[in-house]
């Protein structure tokens, strides 16, 4: 059996296409570039990966040669490829809008040409900031929550049009699936998770800098011992061992159609990072913020009970997907 996963270069790609590598599916990535391709596949290795490069996801066929070339083998498709912002781009709409809308629309519409009754799932890489509502900091959120952000707030702000690209992208994909729901077979699942912790799949993918997520943890062993944490500011975190093994039941499970999946173990804050890394890592205290006592009664901002029983995941605990960070970025400093 094989499975489609677009966005095949990302962090939490890397680490579901390893799962499902390690469960004999032979995968089929799309990546924009070639070099991507070659250093991919030279860190897996494996005979039962394979690429086909989508260098534009703004275009509304972009998906087409690769579901028609492939349209007899691949049973499952896993839709990753989004847009993340980056410093200096300032077109929100060009940029990270349409093209994680019209991603979106794309891979679908190529199913519904090429392989309308031979894909059986589809899962969809979404957030936690589909579901959050922008307006009011206050909500705690659950599965049935949807972002009331519209598209000219998403047009304002490189953190708004994240905001908006995951939501917007996600009501397509519903929308997409009301419309044709007579011409496509496939069950539909999203998987929305908070920030995602965890290692990088690659030692040399090790960096100064991390992605976005994992740098909420990776920036405080380049802190100053004097410097002064937030302690109170709370955000969500998940492993991303758990959002791999999230999508490949996903994508397995025909009871968990319809459904959008909610990943959130707990909430952190930068000292609870602090105390975290000073409490498995000694060598470094002295060196980095200290710990500080009593800093861990945070406001819940999500509730991801419903999500945690239909799956039967016990999330893999905050000092596990701290360490792994940790440990990765101390080992390349040469501080082990």
């Amino acid at each position: 059996m094989a499975v489609l996963v677009t966005g095949a270069s990302g962090f939490i790609a890397l680490h579901v296409i390893n799962l499902l590598l390690s469960q004999n599916y032979k995968v089929i990535g799309t990546v924009r570039s070639q070099d991507k391709v070659d250093k991919i596949i030279k860190q897996f290795n494996n005979p039962n990966l394979s690429f086909e490069l989508v260098t534009d996801i703004t275009k509304l066929d972009a998906f087409d040669e690769t579901l028609k070339k492939h349209s007899n083998e691949i049973d499952y498709v896993i839709h990753m490829a989004s847009p993340l912002p980056d410093e200096g781009n300032t077109d929100f709409e060009n940029h990270y809008l349409l093209p994680a809308v019209n991603g979106t629309k794309s891979v679908l519409s190529a199913i519904k040409k090429f392989a309308p009754k031979g894909v059986k799932h589809v899962v969809m890489t979404s957030s936690i900031v589909a579901m959050l509502n922008v307006n009011d900091d206050s909500a705690i959120t659950t599965e049935k929550d949807w972002n009331p952000i519209t598209w000219e707030q998403a047009k304002t702000s490189s953190f708004l049009c994240y905001f908006g690209s995951k939501t917007y992208s996600e009501k397509a994909a519903w929308d997409f699936l009301k419309e044709n729901k007579d011409e496509v077979d496939f069950k539909f699942t999203t998987v929305n998770p908070v920030m995602v912790f965890g290692r990088q799949m690659f030692d040399e993918d090790v960096k100064d800098t991390l992605n976005v997520s994992c740098e909420y943890v990776n920036k405080i062993l380049y802190l100053p011992p004097t410097e002064k944490l937030s302690q109170d500011y709370a955000m969500s975190y998940v492993h991303v061992d758990d959002v791999a093994l999230a999508h490949v039941m996903a994508m397995r499970e025909d009871r968990l159609d319809g459904e959008r999946l909610l990943l959130s173990a707990g909430t952190y804050s930068d000292q609870l990072v602090a105390n975290s890394i000073n409490k498995q890592f000694p060598q470094v205290k002295g060196t980095i913020p200290a710990a500080i006592e009593n800093c861990d009664k945070l406001m819940i901002r999500y509730d991801s009970i419903a999500t945690q029983k239909q799956l039967g995941i016990e999330w893999k605990s905050f000092d596990v997907a701290v360490y792994d960070i940790a440990h990765q970025a101390l080992k390349r400093l040469g501080k082990l």
